[in-house]
């Protein structure tokens, strides 16, 4: 993957929380690292957080990642999106080809490198292809579809 987009200091946790609807302890994300039109990477502590919210019976199941990688691409998206416009919600409708390499993620002792490519997509709907990595070791990896707008049921 090539990344090229060198990103300024001001997307830390605090501009990414400005532009993703998850707050507090939610916002799962510290950094964007690096960004272009098709790929963002992102980093995250805060698997090791012993308060982390998703936790469940005191452990962090590598599943989650899946909720980290949707922050990625919401992210994603607010980075694509003309500054002056709204946000724009989106929905993650299905998660396919996932694959956990790991059973948990808060027994990884180094931070989380969060990865996601847009492999195609149009105005309403958006195809991603995404990973999680500690180190050098693939964590969980997989593709997501995301719908942007309301749903309507």
């Amino acid at each position: 993957m090539r990344v090229s987009a060198v990103v300024p200091p001001a997307h830390d946790q605090a501009w990414i929380a400005g532009r993703i609807p998850h707050q507090g302890n939610m916002c799962l994300l510290n950094a964007v690292l690096r960004w272009d039109e098709q790929h963002i990477v992102c980093e995250a502590t805060s698997h090791t957080d012993p308060t982390h919210p998703l936790r469940d019976a005191g452990r962090l199941g590598a599943a989650i990642g899946v909720e980290y990688a949707a922050q990625a691409m919401a992210v994603h998206g607010a980075l694509l999106a003309a500054a002056e416009a709204p946000p724009t919600q989106g929905y993650l409708t299905s998660v396919r080809s996932l694959k956990l390499h790991v059973l948990r993620l808060d027994d990884q002792a180094s931070a989380l490198r969060v990865q996601a490519e847009r492999l195609s997509g149009d105005a309403r709907l958006i195809l991603y292809q995404f990973s999680v990595h500690s180190g050098e070791r693939c964590l969980l990896e997989g593709r997501a579809s995301v719908v942007l707008g309301s749903l309507s049921l």
